[in-house]
């Protein structure tokens, strides 16, 4: 996998998944862009990964505001001159069961998880489309093809995700952009670490491989969709869940 000079863009980087994404791109010798909307993790996480020699930028983003999203990725085209990958991983859960849910419980996650994967693809495409070379790799989840109780907007959140990314792999594989998605099972994060023991193995019973999935798991699959070796797989969805939907 070649990807000499190429610059990526991922949103929710500075930690857990995203992070792991930005570790394995930068790897590769991805140069990289980690939006956060903490920018004191997303500088931490610029400074571990600029070791691995390339070069690095960290900027404060919250995906779901528009003219936030305008300017950073105008900022971002300027200092890098081009923006090959961006990975659309920045996430939130608001968790509750739909009589109990609050309404702003549900356009928060919409808004973070939904709205932001839109509105920074699009900022991305005009840069990508004079490029003539894109690469779109957006962060759903199980969830949106299981569902979950407790978790209606969240799953809906990542069920949408999945009907633009193949709407956008439609509109611009045209201008040599593809756009897919990566769908994570149960991943070992700080929520699972938290399980009691008897939980964590009645989860694993659903899982034909009999474990979690890792953060590096879920990277390997989005390194693998960002190359240009992956230059003729648009609007998939890799799923990445241990065999537990299939």
């Amino acid at each position: 996998m070649d990807f000499t000079g190429q610059f990526a863009v991922v949103t929710g980087g500075a930690r857990g998944i995203g992070k792991a994404i930005a570790e394995a791109l930068a790897r590769k010798g991805v140069n990289l862009v980690i939006a956060d909307i903490s920018l004191e993790q997303a500088k931490d996480t610029s400074a571990e990964i600029e070791s691995l020699g390339i070069k690095t930028m960290a900027v404060k983003l919250d995906v779901s505001k528009s003219d936030e999203v305008s300017k950073i990725f105008e900022d971002i085209s300027k200092e890098c001159g081009r923006i090959d990958i961006l990975v659309n991983n920045a996430g939130v859960t608001r968790d509750s069961l739909i009589l109990r849910m609050k309404e702003e419980d549900w356009d928060t996650v919409m808004n973070i998880n939904l709205k932001s994967v839109f509105l920074c693809s699009k900022e991305a495409i005009k840069v990508m489309a004079k490029q003539r070379y894109g690469r779109i790799i957006n962060i759903a989840s199980v969830v949106a093809f299981m569902g979950n109780p407790g978790q209606a907007n969240y799953s809906a959140s990542k069920a949408g995700i999945v009907g633009l990314t193949k709407t956008t792999a439609k509109e611009y594989a045209s201008r040599g952009i593809t756009a897919n998605a990566v769908a994570p099972g149960f991943i070992t994060t700080a929520m699972t670490d938290a399980l009691t023991e008897n939980v964590k193995e009645e989860m694993k019973r659903a899982i034909p491989l009999g474990r979690f999935g890792t953060p590096e798991d879920v990277a390997n699959a989005v390194v693998f969709l960002a190359s240009p070796e992956a230059g003729y797989i648009t609007g998939q969805v890799i799923h990445v869940n241990g065999g537990m939907y299939m």
